[in-house]
């Protein structure tokens, strides 16, 4: 079991993001210090002006000498700094495997020196179904989890493996909302595709019961129920058009994707787990 002590230093990768700075909160609120590391000085610093206890350290985890400089004193590690457009990364291979793949590496080989409690990583369930670049270099993230465990029993190594959180950064949600307020045309790749989806307060909550429940590396993977593309679309319409007429573009599915999602390499596909109904999503939305 891992928890959050009261005095204690933890460091979180990408703790200016979506996801992070609800995390940097919750240790806060469970007694923890912060210290974040993210690449974007603007929001670290709006991140201070929100939590003035925490440290900030601008910095890229694709930089070795950066990911020692932020580990110096730190007691556990919540790693969520990710490259995470499955459509960048695409054409950005390169881009996406320095984050994904090579900054995690760094983070685990610095592990192996220090006296740490854990090393927490979020990964994402197109490692358990890769179609992708991104779906690969986070594949390749949970292998390093593993491999480190075995090199280090005195850390705990643990995998949160998520579906997709609504409104996370570079979300469709967040594109398709404004466009739907403003009466302009959607563009949808695939209406038949299935989603798992998460909001970020379950979100926290799942990274949580991985830190209390979970026994080793092995992806921690919630159960979760999904939704079609077109209900997630038809719902956002009717919430947020004003009875305005939306034209709807049809692309197809785009490189790296599938039409259906799994969490777990054996687990049921994304459209045959329970969906939400639309007006169970008009609620998450």
């Amino acid at each position: 079991m891992i928890k959050i002590e009261k005095g204690k230093k933890y460091l979180v990768t990408g703790g200016s993001g979506f996801l992070g700075i609800p995390l940097v909160n919750y240790i806060i609120d469970n007694g923890g210090l912060v210290r974040v590391i993210a690449r974007d000085e603007g929001k670290l610093i709006t991140l201070r002006e929100s939590f003035p206890s925490i440290e900030i350290y601008p910095g890229d985890i694709a930089d070795p000498y950066e990911v020692k400089q932020s580990m110096q004193g730190i007691n556990g590690v919540f790693h969520l700094a990710a490259s995470k457009h499955v459509g960048l990364a695409e054409t950005f291979v390169r881009e996406n495997v320095k984050t994904n793949t090579l900054g995690s590496l760094y983070i685990l080989e610095e592990s192996l020196h220090m006296d740490l409690d854990f090393v927490l990583g979020i990964s994402t369930d197109k490692a358990a179904q890769v179609a992708g670049v991104y779906g690969a270099t986070k594949l390749l993230m949970e292998r390093l989890f593993t491999q480190y465990e075995k090199l280090n029993t005195n850390c705990k190594y643990r995998i949160v493996r998520y579906g997709n959180v609504l409104y996370s950064t570079g979300s469709v949600l967040c594109k398709w909302k404004e466009l739907i307020q403003q009466g302009r045309e959607v563009i949808v790749t695939e209406p038949k595709a299935t989603r798992f989806f998460w909001n970020v307060d379950q979100a926290i909550e799942l990274i949580v019961d991985c830190m209390e429940n979970a026994v080793d590396a092995t992806p921690y993977c919630p159960i979760m129920k999904s939704m079609s593309i077109e209900n997630l679309l038809q719902a956002m319409i009717e919430k947020y058009s004003n009875g305005q007429h939306i034209s709807v573009k049809i692309i197809g599915l785009q490189p790296g994707e599938n039409i259906h999602e799994k969490v777990l390499e054996q687990g049921p596909y994304s459209n045959e787990v329970d969906q939400f109904t639309i007006e169970e999503i008009k609620h998450l939305i």
